[in-house]
């Protein structure tokens, strides 16, 4: 399996969970290509001590000229797609962008990997495409209730994937995983942007009261369950990836006070969000049953090696900051 596997073709390999998945499929042997259009969000510096180790193509996936020439060059066994637009924020203000990247350029992957025979297309999605959901947990054929433009892309491109399944027998697979956090993730996201205001004595901004919960899940963990599915995983299937492990947001900043030492004050409550999910959790006995994967990190041991990172990397996330302070200027 792993010999025809070993060539894997990783689109947004130098965002936060792609770097992560090809840092750690580079450690077990495989061979990457990543297509990635480097945004805001993208950085090959997390891939800096693999340099040379990679090939590596600064294309956007909604180019489809572009696509087919690296496919053609490539001939990649396995795709699997972490390219995304993702910050919820962003999708309220404008819509555009996700659904050109989230639907179309997804689209297009799909069609030039089915001309080109790849043998496994793996779609990264999110929990977010099930909606909330206030007690239990969602399985796979929970019925999909995205309440932001980011999520109704995410569930758009799932849908149209399970089409491609049907109707071309295409070789697809749809992996969901929960809330990821870890080191090298982009400050607009709450743990890294809790962590930064934090360094930097400012107010931490958690929606309303804090009581919206998430199921967080340590994006090493999160790497390692979907190159388990790309070895093992049945194609036609969809697999959520979680941790069973959830919190308020009041609690995460709570935390992350204490284990920095700072002023419980530093803390502000702002206006929520349009649309705010309450509560996330995902039923992963599927994955536990047919992979054998579960989730390693427990929530504290993880938030102590984010912690860790950041501030043993402070230039980075700061440099990172002006890209998105304005967002938050009014927090």
């Amino acid at each position: 399996m792993r010999r025809k596997l070993s060539k894997i073709l990783v689109t947004g390999g130098a965002g936060f969970i792609g770097s992560a998945f090809v840092r750690l499929a580079l450690r077990r042997g495989y061979k990457i290509v990543i297509v990635d259009k480097l945004t805001y969000a993208g950085d090959l510096k997390r891939l800096q001590e693999l340099k040379g180790r990679y090939k590596f193509y600064r294309t956007d996936i909604c180019n489809l000229r572009q696509i087919e020439t690296v496919f053609r060059k490539e001939r990649p066994y396995s795709v699997l797609n972490f390219a995304a637009a993702t910050h919820v924020d962003r999708s309220i203000q404008d819509a555009s962008d996700f659904i050109k990247t989230n639907v179309l350029g997804a689209e297009v992957l799909f069609k030039v990997s089915r001309k080109y025979g790849v043998n496994k297309f793996i779609q990264v999605s999110s929990d977010e495409v099930y909606g909330d959901i206030r007690r239990g947990a969602f399985s796979e054929k929970y019925p999909l209730n995205p309440s932001s433009p980011y999520s109704a892309t995410k569930a758009s491109a799932d849908l149209l994937l399970k089409s491609y399944i049907r109707t071309f027998q295409f070789p697809g697979i749809i992996v969901r995983p929960s809330n990821n956090y870890g080191p090298w993730q982009y400050p607009e996201k709450f743990i890294p942007l809790a962590i930064l205001k934090i360094l930097r004595n400012e107010k931490i901004p958690v929606y309303a009261k804090g009581k919206n919960v998430r199921e967080w899940l340590f994006v090493d963990d999160c790497a390692g369950g979907i190159l388990k599915i790309l070895e093992k995983g049945k194609v036609g299937e969809v697999y959520n990836i979680g941790s069973n492990q959830e919190k308020q947001n009041i609690e995460v900043a709570k935390t992350l006070v204490k284990l920095l030492d700072a002023d419980k004050r530093l803390i502000s409550f702002v206006k929520d969000r349009p649309g705010h999910d309450i509560r996330y959790r995902l039923n992963c006995g599927k994955i536990k049953e047919e992979i054998g994967w579960v989730a390693r990190v427990n929530f504290e041991e993880g938030l102590r090696r984010t912690i860790y990172w950041c501030v043993n990397h402070k230039d980075w996330l700061f440099s990172k900051w002006s890209n998105i302070a304005r967002i938050y200027k009014n927090r």
